[in-house]
């Protein structure tokens, strides 16, 4: 059974960073391509980042040249480092295993920019 742990969310203040990370387990997780997604009240689930298995890198344009997504195949985590980081960056974030439509979730952690 896939399960997926992610860590790191917290409020940060404008401008500040944040790491998280994403444990798999019950994959191989060297052959998955990985995302992160986030939802915020009242919208959608939208993409943020995603990595193939070879390391192909894909962002919204919302968080180019901000965020940062990587994979250690060795410890089976994904991360996504967050650096100035803005108020609408507040979200719950989701990792994702194996794509949007038939992948697995995450239970998600939040993020919440704030002065």
């Amino acid at each position: 059974q896939v399960q997926l742990v992610e860590s790191g969310g917290g409020l940060v203040q404008p401008g500040g960073s944040l790491r998280l990370s994403c444990a798999a387990s019950g994959i191989i997780f060297s052959i998955y391509n990985m995302g992160w997604y986030r939802q915020a009240p009242g919208n959608q689930r939208e993409l943020v980042a995603t990595i193939t298995s070879g390391g192909i890198t894909n962002y919204a344009d919302s968080v180019k040249g901000r965020f940062t997504i990587s994979r250690d195949n060795a410890k089976s985590t994904v991360y996504l480092q967050m650096n100035s980081l803005k108020p609408e960056d507040t979200a719950v974030y989701y990792c994702n295993a194996g794509g949007r439509i038939t992948g697995s979730w995450g239970q998600g952690t939040q993020v919440t920019v704030s002065s």
